[in-house]
């Protein structure tokens, strides 16, 4: 086999490159489990108690290796039931939005919105990715602007009126603008 020198060298960087980007995932996951986990935890935990916000700081570690710090605001009586009968009334659940700091695969921490949404009144909007941090890039100020992300959208949805045209909000609805269910016949 007679292949160029400057191909195998080329070949070799790209092997290189492979190996480390496999190393990193390691330590990236062994930074997880050592500290960062914690400091995430520890830093909400904080901001949820400076500020007064009604909100939990858990960590879910159902999969190794995929785990994640979650800021919740729980859920609620949504004010919205269905009777059942004259004695008794099904209640809407609300779920008031998370704020995600989630492993990926390669060890890296995706930061995500999970939007408010009520249980069985249309479809949940699919959650916001706010950004994707290699361990030593996600530093203390950070958090606090993913923090205003998440005040900020949740704001917007729990205040949604027809001011912006357009504007979804997560209910994800069958209705045109026009108030009939799309499909249906005029």
């Amino acid at each position: 086999m007679d292949t160029p020198d400057t191909e195998i060298f080329n070949l070799q960087r790209k092997v290189d490159q492979y190996k480390e980007v496999l190393q990193n995932t390691g330590k990236y996951r062994e930074e997880w489990k050592m500290g960062l986990r914690e400091k995430i935890k520890s830093i909400l935990q904080h901001l949820v108690t400076a500020t007064k916000l009604d909100a939990e700081v858990v960590t879910r570690e159902e999969i190794e290796n995929l785990g994640a710090v979650v800021l919740t605001l729980g859920t609620s009586k949504s004010g919205m039931f269905q009777k059942v009968n004259e004695d008794v009334r099904r209640d809407l659940i609300k779920h008031n939005g998370s704020l995600v700091y989630q492993q990926l695969f390669n060890g890296k921490i995706i930061v995500l919105i999970n939007y408010p949404f009520i249980e069985n009144y249309g479809q949940p909007r699919p959650p916001k990715t706010i950004a994707i941090y290699r361990p030593e890039e996600l530093k203390e100020p950070y958090f606090v602007r993913h923090m205003e992300d998440l005040i900020q959208e949740i704001t917007n949805w729990e205040d949604y009126d027809d001011d912006e045209p357009n504007k979804r909000i997560g209910f994800q609805l069958n209705f045109n603008p026009d108030g009939l269910e799309s499909g249906q016949p005029e």
